[in-house]
């Protein structure tokens, strides 16, 4: 028996959630691979910032639209290690698309190659996730919406890096990160919309409360490290010397010969 699934049990609440933390990792991730291009002595690791940040904003926004999740006459519960791996594999195969772009620039074939491995890794996520899921039931799909939902994370995730690269200004990197954020958000929703559970047996699994818990305790450590990431961004001097001068080649502060002699 298929079983009436809503994605929205909390309202509106769950889905603008996700979307801020999507916004927050894409702008993150913008403004590190910024600084890598400013900053080309510490590259790798503002690169790497930009990865994680990325990465867990993904992962945060999946699991905070999972929230919202719900199966009527079926309990739902979630698997810790494929969890943990889910998120494991979302800042992997970014690290992955940012390094490349990082290094080799915006080419199209190196964007193409980039933006094709994140994606395919952003729906791997998500689907690992989705995999990591306990209920009475099994979960069937949906594959032309499953092909569709792994189309919108290629192009946004070429998207997101061709933006990373190419766009230096402040409040383009903020618009950038609005637009990437509504598009892996939208990817989210889209793969659910791929999703059917037939139910198969009595209810069993672990209480509503149980689940909301285990997500926030699960949520903590990846918000913690993008409120890291935004500290150390906010705090980056180059943050506060703005990019206008990005379009002449004025190098950043601190990197210039004799600064501050």
């Amino acid at each position: 028996m298929s079983a009436n699934i809503s994605n929205f049990y909390y309202g509106a609440v769950t889905p603008v959630a996700a979307y801020l933390m999507a916004c927050l990792g894409a702008g993150l991730g913008l403004r590190c691979t910024t600084r890598s291009l400013r900053r080309p002595q510490r590259k790798a690791g503002w690169l790497a910032l930009g990865a994680i940040s990325i990465g867990c904003g993904i992962w945060t926004m999946h699991f905070i639209a999972m929230i919202g999740f719900s199966v009527q006459g079926a309990l739902v519960g979630y698997d810790p290690t494929e969890t943990f791996l889910s998120l494991a594999v979302a800042i992997v195969v970014v690290s992955g698309g940012v390094f490349l772009v990082g290094y080799r620039g915006a080419s199209p074939a190196t964007l193409a190659t980039a933006g094709t491995v994140t994606g395919l890794g952003v729906a791997a996520m998500h689907y690992l996730g989705m995999a990591a899921i306990h209920t009475n039931g099994t979960l069937h799909y949906d594959t032309g919406v499953v092909v569709l939902s792994v189309a919108i994370a290629i192009v946004a995730a070429t998207a997101a890096l061709w933006a990373a690269v190419s766009i230096h200004a402040l409040w383009a990197s903020l618009g950038a990160s609005l637009v990437m954020g509504l598009a892996v958000t939208g990817m989210h929703y889209t793969g659910m919309a791929a999703v059917n559970v037939h139910l198969t047996g009595s209810v069993t699994g672990t209480s509503s409360t149980s689940v909301l818990s285990f997500l926030l305790v699960m949520l903590a450590g990846p918000v913690i490290a993008l409120i890291v990431a935004a500290t150390i961004v906010m705090f980056d001097p180059d943050l506060m010397l703005g990019d206008d001068n990005w379009a002449e080649g004025t190098p950043a502060l601190a990197d210039a010969p004799f600064a501050g002699q």
